[in-house]
């Protein structure tokens, strides 16, 4: 894959470039580690996309598909197992700890639970002025006026420096765990369900806020999220996960006007649509999602899909891309 590709027309520099990550966990008996592994849970396997500059490319799929450990595999807090992660020319997973510490500054994580990843016996300015610390950038006075300022970056008032993490609305945790990923200012942001837990007035508040920063401060966004009215939203590409991999990837546009694949046209079709006086047919998909531990020979979507066919069931379907930069794994799709 090269470092400049096109989008929409235009020459966009490549800023990461994910290629056939795969992330195993383990699976132990009653007795630990002592008579070794027993199975491995399949959580990522074989996922390769790109991510370009100042873009957003959302992550979308079922509770268990893979989406959160993908993110999680790229900075290296669930260890990848095979592929790797190219950000600006450096694999990730072939730094030392003290490079990849000092890259962190430059990739950040907002955290789905905000409140477990807030240190609850301390204040918000000691929780924000700690990656300042960390990395060493500077004096306690600069680094308290650092923390004013992106307090009012993120809709939140100075003195709220003072107070605890219980003291605040999710909401409120929520702006300040995007303070906390913003004030080391970094290139590429990855938000992790960033507003699942949060009312729909407070969605829209902490999405137009994102969207505003990412234009003013030239962020990259990678967007995880179950949810497929706020992905439409704030992405510019959308990559469909089921059961560890990616079986569809567009432009968002795109992707909305015509679902390639039979998992996104079903998932597409969940979405109720209020705006029509009769509701749309849903596709209703039949039997259970696979269990990781055990996942389906083939194309894993085979033993739910009413396309499967023979070959299905035994060969693995490419991820095939089109002019358009439509890219769909399906045995029966034709571009």
């Amino acid at each position: 894959m090269s470092a400049i590709n096109k989008l929409n027309g235009e020459n966009k520099k490549v800023l990461l470039d994910v290629r056939h990550l795969e992330k195993k966990f383990p699976v132990y008996g009653p007795f630990g580690k002592l008579f070794g592994t027993r199975a491995f849970v399949h959580a990522v396997t074989d996922v390769s996309f790109e991510l370009y500059e100042g873009e957003t490319y959302g992550l979308v799929g079922e509770s268990g598909s893979g989406k959160s450990t993908t993110g999680r595999s790229i900075l290296g807090l669930a260890p990848a197992t095979g592929g790797e992660a190219i950000y600006e020319g450096r694999s990730l997973f072939r730094l030392s700890g003290a490079e990849m510490n000092k890259l962190r500054k430059d990739i950040q994580l907002v955290f789905q639970d905000t409140y477990s990843s807030l240190n609850p016996r301390k204040r918000i300015g000691q929780i924000l002025e700690e990656p300042l610390v960390i990395h060493k950038m500077g004096n306690r006075e600069e680094r308290r006026e650092s923390v004013f300022a992106i307090l009012k970056v993120v809709g939140l008032q100075p003195e709220h420096y003072f107070r605890y993490p219980h003291e605040f609305s999710g909401g409120q945790r929520q702006r300040l765990g995007l303070a906390r990923a913003l004030i080391l200012n970094p290139k590429l942001m990855i938000c992790d369900e960033p507003v699942s837990a949060l009312d729909v007035s407070i969605q829209s508040q902490i999405l137009n806020l994102l969207r505003q920063l990412q234009k003013e401060l030239k962020l990259t966004l990678l967007f995880i999220t179950h949810d497929i009215s706020v992905v439409r939203y704030i992405s510019d590409r959308i990559g469909i996960m089921y059961l560890g991999r990616i079986v569809e990837e567009a432009p968002t546009e795109l992707l909305f006007q015509g679902p390639q694949h039979p998992y996104t046209q079903a998932l597409f079709s969940a979405v109720p649509d209020f705006t029509r006086r009769k509701l749309k047919e849903r596709t209703v998909l039949q039997g259970e999602i696979p269990s990781p531990l055990s996942p389906p020979s083939g194309c894993v979507f085979h033993t739910r899909c009413p396309l499967a066919s023979e070959i299905c069931k035994k060969q693995v379907p490419e991820l095939k891309e089109s002019l358009d930069g439509h890219r769909v794994a399906c045995h029966h799709h034709e571009f």
